[in-house]
Formats: C-alpha cells, sequence, structure tokens
C-alpha cells in the first residue's frame, strides 16, 4: 500500500483498539469518561502510534504485539493535545475540526480528562501480556522519558517562556523535546515491539529518522499555521495570534521548507540500511509535503 492508504488503513485499526480500550463506562464518573473518549476520538493521521507498528512491522515484528504500546503513545498524545489548547496554554477553541475539549466539557474536566489518559496509558503498557514484564517495563520508561520534563512536556515549558525572544537553537530544541520527543519515543517502542531492544545500530538509526521527521513535521507545521486556512488545517493558528517564536520568525515559508527538505534527507539516510527503508522514505516525503 501506499503511505496514505496504509496510513488510513492502521488508523482505523488504532482507533477501534483505542474504543475498546476507552469502552468502560460508570455513571458516576461518566462525564470525566466522555471528555477522554470525544478527544481521543477526534481523529487524525495517528502518525504517533503509526511508527510503532511500522517500525515492529519492517523489524519482523508482529504488530499484535505492538499495538499496546501504540495505544499508549496515543493516549499520552491525546492528554497533551487537550492540555496545549487550554486558555493558560495556546487558549485554542478548535482541533481537528471539533471544539476543543475544555470548550464542550469545561476547563477542569478537561484538564482531569487529560490526567486520567496520561496514567491509563501506562496501564495500557504494564497490561501487554504479548510483551515480557521485562520489555514492558523497558516501555514504561521509554514513554516516560519521552513524555516528561526533558521530553514533552520540558518543550512545552521553553514554550511558555516569553520572558525573551529564543533564538534558533532554544527554538530548535524546544521543537525536539515538544514535538519530537514523543514521535522519536513511538518509534523506539515498535523497535523494542519487533525484539529489537537491544541492537544499537538500529537503535540509532531510528533515533535519527524519527527526530529528523519530527523536526520536518513542526517546520511545515509552521509554515501551515501562517499559510493556511483553518478548512485545511481543522485548528486556529494560535501561534500567530499569540505572536509566539517559529521558524519563521528566523526565515522565510521558502527556506523553512528547504530546510525540512535537507533534514528529510538526512533522517532517511540513516535508515538506508532498513530492508524496510523504502516505506520510511515514502512516510518522510509524505510529512514533508503534506501541505500540498
Amino acid at each position: 500500500m501506499l503511505t496514505k492508504e496504509k496510513l488510513k488503513v492502521y488508523a482505523e485499526y488504532i482507533d477501534a483498539e483505542l474504543d475498546k480500550r476507552l469502552e468502560k463506562d460508570d455513571k458516576d464518573i461518566k462525564p470525566l469518561l466522555d471528555s477522554m473518549r470525544y478527544s481521543a476520538a477526534a481523529g487524525g493521521k495517528r502518525i504517533r502510534p503509526y511508527l510503532t507498528l511500522l517500525f515492529c512491522e519492517l523489524l519482523g515484528g508482529d504488530i499484535q504485539k505492538a499495538m499496546p504500546y501504540a495505544c499508549a503513545v496515543e493516549l499520552v498524545h491525546t492528554y497533551s493535545l487537550i492540555h496545549d489548547d487550554l486558555p493558560a496554554m495556546d487558549n485554542d477553541d478548535y482541533r481537528r475540526g471539533k471544539l476543543t475539549n475544555h470548550k464542550v466539557f469545561g476547563e477542569a474536566r478537561a484538564i482531569l480528562a487529560g490526567d486520567a489518559l496520561l496514567t491509563y496509558a501506562f496501564e495500557v503498557i504494564a497490561n501487554n501480556d504479548q510483551m515480557s514484564a521485562e520489555d514492558n517495563l523497558k516501555a514504561i520508561r521509554i514513554l516516560a522519558e519521552a513524555s516528561g520534563a526533558f521530553g514533552m512536556v520540558g518543550g512545552q515549558e521553553i514554550d511558555l517562556d516569553e520572558s525573551a525572544p529564543k533564538d534558533y537553537d532554544k527554538l530548535v530544541k524546544m521543537h525536539r523535546l515538544k514535538t519530537g520527543a514523543l514521535i522519536q519515543g513511538a518509534a523506539i517502542l515498535g523497535v523494542l515491539a519487533a525484539g529489537k531492544g537491544d541492537d544499537e545500530k538500529v537503535l540509532n538509526a531510528t533515533r535519527a529518522y524519527a527526530d529528523a521527521i519530527g523536526l520536518t513535521f513542526q517546520i511545515v507545521d509552521d509554515i501551515l499555521d501562517y499559510t493556511a486556512s483553518y478548512k485545511q488545517t481543522g485548528k486556529t493558528t494560535s501561534d500567530a495570534r499569540n505572536h509566539k517564536t517559529t521558524f519563521l520568525t528566523f526565515m522565510t515559508a521558502e527556506e523553512a521548507f528547504d530546510k525540512a527538505v535537507g533534514i528529510t534527507a538526512e533522517g532517511v539516510r540513516a535508515v538506508s540500511f532498513f530492508e524496510g527503508k523504502k516505506e520510511l522514505n515514502e512516510l518522510a516525503r509524505f510529512l514533508l509535503f503534506r501541505m500540498r
């Protein structure tokens, strides 16, 4: 399958798994559960969990073993979006063409929903009975590092600090943490599920590839934030509204795109020895050209 078609198929597969994992109900906490399900079912390309499944598959693993890890990644990603949209953060009204969680359920419940999704992610990993307890422990560590203070949350902290204009290096660091860390963690979880968690050559190549597509993803996102309409992106352009520092603070959209092309090429070269390099190449190009 072509990347776009495969992404759609796997996204439907991931959505079905998430639905099953979030179907349990309790009338006393139903508003919280509805809030969790609302954002988890909001759609999207599911790039992060797709990376988990794809790396597992390309390295000869069984994607059924990787599915709980993939779901955990998306649960963390969903929590981060709920919190990112809050008035105290980016103050967004729309996400993926739908009202943001706090606009539907209120700020307090949106915070709780994010908390619950984050916590549940690690429960899902711990209950993966298709992997060993040792591997599940490694998976918990990988996801915790990717999403914590020295990963995604740390990147969010840098994003909040508007006391002084960011220099270019700090901007890159912010995005490597805020966006790239979870993308890298997702890919590494796929390597672990494929039984290659001790192969340093594979791990290093995977990190380099994921770092490259993560940075490219953010550069393209910055370009879209300034050039695309709400109809195209399904969200409001909060970066422009909030006068945030982006890649377009330092260069034109054309220069930013050229930089993304170069970064993508570096990432593709890193995995050139993979048997599944063609699919990884196609995915990288898909993310690079997703604005066109």
